[in-house]
């Protein structure tokens, strides 16, 4: 090192590797060089000036991006800009004082600023397709007026119908007749819905209606909402999701001993074509006898190894406030019960039905124990205006709102629609909690079902993509809910997995979507 160098460096802390060599490379002569034109000339002159006359990092790091690339092309060292060695040393020590963090211009330029332009090229392309290909309810909310305008028309419903949950229970679509009138089906469809819907309950809020995008193929919110087929095609024995195996008393699942669920009512104000429980809902609306709920609170008071509870159903915010308020109070008055949870679609599906009271009721279970809401929305579609508000205000009364989402064949299963669905909900102050692999349990579902490697390969996609509280686990659910993480699959047997129960090291057999027939089959609404 020369004694000027020496001299400007003996007060600041040396440069780094990084930029030792962007230096070296600068001062390699080229073999032939060009003479560049007065205007390039001036440019770089001129860039140089701004570097030395500002105390910015922005114009250093410029000129330095400038010369190597002149360099690299063979056009110019920076001799031909009357630039020296010493020149270079001096901004590159000034970059390093001025930096908050002594950040160098060479770990910088050749290092930091790379790896974040590869970094963007790997969202580039989501970036690109993620309004298109899964377009938020907010994104298209012009879209799902005009459809609330013409559903409003056809049901006979005025504001005031429409924006009370009463309304629109009072509207729900039950029936294909109505069915018909409001989507644009073709016969074929509109008569394998009336086949299925002989054996399964179908109910379609007019809200959660006007979500379903006239045209579009596969709408996600449709195939969410109206039966199809293969419900009743798909061939196989039900495991039944409310067996005796895992219900130790009455309206009660358990299947860990420290957490369980009261499932409350059977009632929905939208019966999911995917749901657990859609066998076993029954074909009438229930709140139960008060009895019932009091041999379940029994049972949860006599077994003190309980410490977290979760109300469910159904959905648990179909219940009147007065007996959300009561079943709260009563966990809230069991000393070994710690939280408690409350299972609900209705944000998504009729948000109308989060009124201040219900808002009231869950601020002051939650200043006594904390309290948690638990969600499912499994398309970005279903996040509008209307729904966001009512998550926020949620955010604001509970200790959080928790998304749990189920991994759909044609409505969330590749990388751009489940990123989407998880910023969407990340935004719409609601954190990505868990994504089910659909149940194996339910034959009727088997045209749902996604491949457990695609699945993990979605999720997987998502790290250092999205943020990291906005990336689900991956779970199956099979006696208990099952990370799918590697260590947790032993083997494959044709399109059985082999899973270990990370709890009890328990091996059990899953069946999984087989990923030929995957890939190539065709989803049911084709138009």
């Amino acid at each position: 090192m020369d004694t000027d160098t020496n001299d400007r460096l003996t007060n600041n802390p040396p440069l780094d590797d990084y930029t030792t060599e962007l230096l070296a490379t600068l001062a390699q002569p080229l073999a032939t060089p060009r003479e560049p034109g007065a205007a390039q000339k001036s440019a770089v002159k001129a860039m140089y000036a701004r570097a030395r006359e500002t105390n910015l990092t922005a114009p250093i790091l410029d000129l330095f991006d400038r010369l190597l690339s002149l360099h690299r092309e063979g056009t110019a060292a920076p001799a031909a800009f009357a630039i020296s060695g010493g020149d270079l040393e001096d901004l590159a020590v000034k970059h390093q004082q001025i930096d908050e963090h002594m950040v160098s211009v060479g770990g910088r330029l050749t290092r930091a600023r790379p790896i974040a332009a590869s970094a963007n090229r790997r969202v580039d392309a989501y970036l690109a397709a993620k309004g298109i290909d899964a377009p938020s309810g907010i994104e298209v909310w012009d879209r799902i007026l005009d459809n609330k305008a013409r559903i409003m028309a056809a049901l006979g419903m005025d504001e005031a119908a429409w924006n009370s949950f009463p309304g629109q229970i009072r509207h729900a679509i039950d029936s294909v007749a109505v069915l018909a009138r409001l989507i644009d089906l073709p016969p074929a469809q509109l008569q394998s819905i009336a086949k299925v819907t002989q054996s399964y309950r179908m109910r379609l809020t007019p809200y959660y209606t006007s979500l379903i995008l006239p045209g579009a193929i596969n709408d996600p919110v449709m195939l969410q909402s109206v039966p199809t087929g293969e419900m009743v095609e798909n061939a196989g024995i039900e495991i039944p999701p409310v067996a005796a195996d895992h219900s130790p008393a009455r309206l009660i699942d358990q299947f860990y001993p420290r957490v369980l669920t009261i499932k409350a009512t059977n009632m929905c104000a939208m019966f999911c074509t995917h749901c657990l429980r859609l066998a076993h809902i029954g074909r009438r609306d229930q709140v139960y006898a008060r009895e019932a709920y009091t041999e379940a609170l029994d049972y949860i008071r006599a077994n003190n190894r309980i410490r977290d509870v979760l109300i469910t159903g159904g959905d648990a915010f179909v219940l009147p406030n007065s007996m959300i308020k009561w079943l709260l109070a009563e966990l809230d008055g069991i000393d070994h019960v710690r939280l408690k949870r409350l299972g609900t679609r209705i944000p998504v599906t009729a948000p109308m039905r989060v009124d201040d009271e219900l808002l009231d009721i869950l601020e002051q279970s939650n200043d006594r124990k904390p309290l948690r809401v638990v969600t499912q929305i499994n398309t970005a579609q279903e996040i509008t205006p209307v729904s966001r508000e009512v998550f926020r205000r949620l955010s604001k009364r509970t200790f959080a709102v928790l998304n749990q989402a189920v991994l759909l064949k044609g409505i969330n299963d590749t990388r751009v629609k489940m990123w989407k669905l998880c910023e969407t909900v990340h935004e719409a102050y609601v954190r990505p909690y868990y994504l089910f692999n659909c149940s194996y349990r339910n034959p009727q579902f088997a045209h749902f079902r996604v491949p457990l490697e695609v699945g993990r390969d979605i999720v997987e996609s998502m790290y250092g993509n999205i943020s990291g509280d906005a990336i689900p686990r991956y779970i199956a659910t099979a006696g208990g809910k099952i990370p799918l993480h590697r260590s947790n699959v032993v083997s494959r047997a044709g399109n059985d997995v082999i899973l270990r129960k990370p709890w009890s090291d328990e091996e059990v057999n899953y069946p999984d979507a087989d990923p030929e027939v995957y890939a190539s089959e065709l989803f049911a609404f084709k138009r």
